[in-house]
């Protein structure tokens, strides 16, 4: 980000050395011909340092000189110096009024910097936070992710177990039209799990409760290995009637 050169704060030495040079060269000592003779500097900067060298450095202004007899010109001393003093009397409370002004405004500028510095610490903050909720997601999604996989290889093992039975099952009946009617038995059951399996899961995924989806399919594997151990042992009962009426023939 760029910096305005005009508002860079400079030192006394600075402002006291271009005061002198602006007095030496006859021209106004003002905060704006300090400023532009030095090229740099805040008003509020200028404005101190410059009420330190009119305290010390300024001249006053030279009288001009009156050419007229001593006892005329003492009397016209004592007149326009009271005159002097009547008519600046305004001019000092307007001068002194204006310098309260001023440290008014120099009290405000403080204040509104002092603001900005607050809210840049805010935004600072707000700005960490901000960073460390899109950690957070981010650590959710790998989760999510993770879960995910696991859910698939889960549904995956859940198939193989339903072809295993089909098999075995094949295998002893040996018949084509068992074959078929298992075989789309089976596809209805692994749709149908599939299908209930996906929905749990979304439904699960918007509560970021994929875990509780995971032990509910581990039990349906489960049930699935007892439904298998059931089929094998009623396989092994009717090979053993079907034994049975082999043997009475």
């Amino acid at each position: 980000m760029k910096t305005d050169m005009a508002h860079l704060d400079v030192t006394l030495d600075d402002v006291l050395g271009a005061a002198d040079t602006l007095q030496n060269d006859n021209r106004p000592v003002t905060i704006e011909t300090v400023r532009g003779l030095i090229g740099a500097g805040s008003t509020r900067t200028i404005h101190q340092h410059l009420a330190v060298w009119r305290a010390s450095h300024a001249r006053p202004a030279e009288p001009p000189r009156a050419e007229m007899p001593p006892e005329l010109l003492a009397e016209l001393g004592r007149w326009a110096q009271q005159y002097a003093q009547d008519a600046g009397a305004g001019t000092r409370e307007a001068l002194a009024r204006a310098e309260s002004d001023m440290e008014a405004l120099l009290a405000a500028g403080n204040e509104l910097e002092a603001e900005r510095d607050g809210l840049s610490a805010e935004l600072t903050d707000a700005r960490v936070a901000r960073d460390q909720a899109q950690l957070i997601a981010d650590e959710r999604n790998e989760e999510i992710e993770r879960l995910a996989a696991e859910l698939r290889n889960a549904r995956q093992i859940a198939a193989d177990a339903l072809v295993g039975k089909a098999k075995d099952q094949l295998a002893i009946d040996g018949k084509d039209a068992q074959l078929a009617d298992l075989r789309q038995q089976l596809e209805r059951n692994v749709a149908a799990t599939a299908a209930e399996s996906d929905a749990r899961l979304r439904a699960q995924m918007e509560l970021v409760g994929v875990t509780t989806e995971r032990d509910n399919l581990a039990a349906e594997i489960q049930e699935l290995r007892i439904k298998l151990d059931t089929s094998r042992t009623e396989r092994s009962n009717l090979r053993a009637e079907l034994e049975a009426l082999r043997a009475r023939k």
